[in-house]
C-alpha cells in the first residue's frame, strides 16, 4: 500500500465518518425532544439512546484512527473525552499520559496501536498512552493475553495470508507508520505488550 492509497484510505474514512456523524446527531436530538416531551420513558428509549451515544462515541474515535491526519493538534481534554466514551462499558481502562497538545496524526498512531491491543486483550486489563522525548508508548496489562503473532508480525512488516476486516488496524498502523518514517517497535511479555513509536 503506498502513500497515494493510505491517503486515499484516509479520506475514505474520514467521508464515512462524516456521512454517519449526522444522523446520529439528529437521533440523539430526537431523543432529547422525547425526553423533553410527555413521551413514555421506558427501556426501549433507554436501549436507543445507550446505542446511538455508543455509535457516536465509536465515530469519533474512528475519525481520529481512520480519518485524514495532519499536524493539527489534539488537546488532551479532546483526547480523554473520546477514549473515555469509545470505551464506556468495555472491560478495558485506557489512561492517557500526555498533557500537552499532540498533532493529529500522533494520536492517530496511538489509536490504532490502542486498538491492536484491545484485540489481544480481549479479557481486559489496562491500556497507558505515554509520551516522552519524541516518543510514544502504548502498552497493555493483563493476566491473560491472546496474541496472534501472525496480526503482530503485520507491525513488523510481515505478510499474512488473509486479514479479517477485524485486524485492519495491525496492517494499517504498520502502513502509517512507514509513511510517516517512524519505526515501530513491539515487545510482548507475559503480563504487559507494548508497541513504540
Amino acid at each position: 500500500m503506498g502513500q497515494s492509497n493510505i491517503n486515499l484510505a484516509a479520506l475514505i474514512g474520514s467521508r464515512i465518518c462524516h456521512d454517519l456523524i449526522s444522523p446520529i446527531g439528529a437521533i440523539n436530538n430526537g431523543l432529547e425532544l422525547l425526553g423533553m416531551s410527555d413521551a413514555r420513558e421506558g427501556p426501549e428509549l433507554d436501549l436507543i439512546s445507550e446505542s446511538v451515544g455508543n455509535a457516536s462515541a465509536r465515530i469519533r474515535f474512528f475519525r481520529i484512527a481512520y480519518g485524514a491526519a495532519s499536524d493539527q493538534s489534539l488537546g488532551r481534554a479532546e483526547v480523554v473525552s473520546i477514549l473515555s466514551d469509545s470505551m464506556r462499558g468495555e472491560r478495558l481502562k485506557v489512561v492517557y499520559g500526555p498533557l500537552d497538545a499532540q498533532p493529529r496524526w500522533a494520536v492517530r498512531m496511538a489509536f490504532l496501536a490502542v486498538q491492536c491491543l484491545e484485540t489481544s486483550l480481549p479479557y481486559g486489563g489496562r491500556i497507558e498512552m505515554a509520551h516522552a522525548n519524541g516518543t510514544w508508548d502504548i502498552s497493555g496489562h493483563s493476566a491473560k493475553q491472546s496474541v496472534d503473532a501472525g496480526l503482530w508480525g503485520l507491525l513488523e512488516g510481515n505478510e499474512v495470508d488473509e486479514l479479517a476486516p477485524a485486524h485492519v488496524q495491525f496492517a494499517l498502523l504498520h502502513e502509517v507508520a512507514k509513511d510517516a518514517n517512524r519505526p515501530l517497535s513491539t515487545d510482548i511479555a507475559p503480563d504487559r505488550l507494548s508497541i513504540r513509536f
